[in-house]
């Protein structure tokens, strides 16, 4: 996976103050994640089914954000 090539989104539920930033890609296979504060940092990569059980799962209330 070529950073350069991932194109980012910030998350809807990010703060406006600079302290809560999550962004969010699609990738080959899943989803990647990362502080937007740090572009160069680590990131984190679910594999499709993973991501889905996990934004199924606060959807439906039984993970509360």
């Amino acid at each position: 996976m070529d950073r350069d090539d991932i194109q980012w989104f910030k998350s809807s539920y990010s703060g406006g103050s600079g302290t809560e930033c999550v962004e969010v890609a699609r990738i080959a296979g899943g989803t990647a994640v990362r502080d937007s504060k740090d572009p160069l940092g680590p990131l984190l990569a679910f594999p499709a089914e993973a991501w889905n059980g996990f934004t199924g799962a606060v959807r439906d209330g039984d993970i509360s954000c």
